[in-house]
């Protein structure tokens, strides 16, 4: 459930936000960012995932100024921890409205991952994705902060 006033939710964000999530998978991508990239690319992942048998892994997805990191929902693993500065594009798939998305650049081989999740309900997906939006502007604000005074 959203809060009417989102936009004022600076204080919990910093902290970072918790979503629980089921990660679909991974693809690699050509291109940063892209509403048809990001749908081509859901689209292979779902397809994939539903082909696969298998249980999907919960997660804990946290958003923050920081990034985002993935924490296993059962183990409480710390699967990932992804720099704010390495998300290029983050979306809720128009046909699969429930799925979240996010592309990043992989900190081991340098290429450009899209990674999906499945969230219980539509407006979760909207959340995250709104969330990840804010992080963003809050990571500039903070940096043009840090650098006025230079």
């Amino acid at each position: 459930e959203l809060p009417e006033s989102w936009a004022d939710m600076q204080e919990p964000l910093l902290e970072g936000m918790c979503f629980t999530l089921k990660y679909l998978g991974m693809t690699l991508v050509e291109k940063p960012k892209g509403e048809d990239m990001a749908a081509a690319a859901i689209r292979r992942i779902v397809a994939t995932a539903r082909v696969g048998a298998r249980k999907f892994q919960k997660v804990i997805l946290t958003v923050s100024p920081r990034g985002i990191s993935l924490q296993d929902a059962d183990t409480k693993e710390m699967v990932e921890n992804i720099s704010i500065y390495r998300i290029s594009y983050c979306t809720t798939d128009k046909l699969q409205n429930k799925v979240f998305a996010y592309v990043a650049q992989s900190q081991d081989s340098g290429a450009l991952e899209c990674h999906a999740f499945l969230s219980p309900k539509k407006k979760i997906a909207q959340a995250v994705t709104l969330t990840v939006a804010q992080a963003f502007q809050m990571a500039l604000d903070l940096w043009e902060a840090a650098h006025a005074g230079k």
